[in-house]
C-alpha cells in the first residue's frame, strides 16, 4: 500500500496551497503521488459539490448534508483513492472523513457514532497514515477569503468557532496520526514543516 495524508482545517486556512506544494515536493523526488480533493474529483462527485456547496433559498438538513458527502466519498474512494494506494502511490486529499465529523457533527449538531458508521461504511475503513491540521482562527481565515461563495463559508462565526474547536480536539486525542501547524505562519514554513515530517514517513513506502 502506498502513503495516505490528508489536509484539513477551516475555512481560508490554506489547506489548496499546502496540498499543491507538497504535491509538487514529491513529484521533484519522482515520487509517484495522486492530488485530489472533497467533495468532487469523480463526475458524481463534481454533481454532488454542486448541490452541497452553492447558496441556495432552500434549507438542506444535516443529515441529507452527511448521507451527500459520503456519497461523494464512496465514489472517490473506490475510483481514485483506493486504487492509487494500491498502486504504492502517495494520495493527498483536501478534506476527507474528518470534515465530516467537525462540519456535521461539532458544526450542525449530529451524532458523532453515527458520523463516524456513515464515514466507514463510504471508506471502507479506509484511514489516512497522517492528518495535516492548519490551523487558524476563523476571524482570520474567513478575512483571507476574497468573497464568500458557498453554504459553509456563510455560516455563523459560532459554527466556524465549534468547527476549529472539534478539530483541536481530534489532533490533541490522536497527535502520533495529526500533525497541527499554525497556518498563520509564512506559507513557506507551513511547507517546510508538513515536509519535514512526510519525508519521514516515505521509507514506510516500500515495506
Amino acid at each position: 500500500m502506498g502513503l495516505f495524508i490528508t489536509f484539513e482545517g477551516g475555512e481560508g486556512c490554506g489547506k489548496s496551497t499546502q496540498s499543491r506544494l507538497l504535491l509538487k515536493q514529491l513529484e521533484q523526488q519522482n515520487i509517484p503521488v495522486v492530488l485530489t480533493h472533497e467533495p468532487g474529483d469523480t463526475a458524481l462527485g463534481n454533481e454532488l459539490r454542486r448541490a452541497l456547496k452553492r447558496r441556495r433559498d432552500s434549507f438542506i438538513s444535516p443529515q441529507a448534508e452527511l448521507f451527500l458527502f459520503a456519497a461523494s466519498r464512496v465514489q472517490l474512494v473506490a475510483e481514485l483513492i483506493r486504487p492509487a494506494l494500491e498502486e504504492g502511490k502517495v494520495v493527498i486529499c483536501d478534506r476527507f472523513t474528518y470534515s465530516t465529523l467537525v462540519y456535521q457533527g461539532y458544526g450542525r449538531g449530529l451524532d458523532f457514532t453515527a458520523i463516524k458508521m456513515v464515514n466507514n461504511m463510504a471508506t471502507g475503513n479506509l484511514n489516512p497514515d497522517l492528518i495535516i491540521l492548519l490551523d487558524i482562527s476563523p476571524e482570520q481565515g474567513l478575512a483571507r477569503k476574497r468573497s464568500l461563495k458557498d453554504r459553509f463559508e456563510l455560516e455563523d462565526l459560532s459554527f466556524h468557532r465549534r468547527v476549529r474547536e472539534g478539530y483541536l480536539k481530534m489532533a490533541a486525542a490522536e497527535p502520533d496520526r495529526w500533525l497541527a501547524i499554525d497556518a498563520s505562519l509564512p506559507k513557506e514554513k507551513i511547507a517546510e514543516i508538513i515536509w519535514d515530517r512526510v519525508s519521514r514517513l516515505l521509507p514506510d513506502l516500500s515495506a
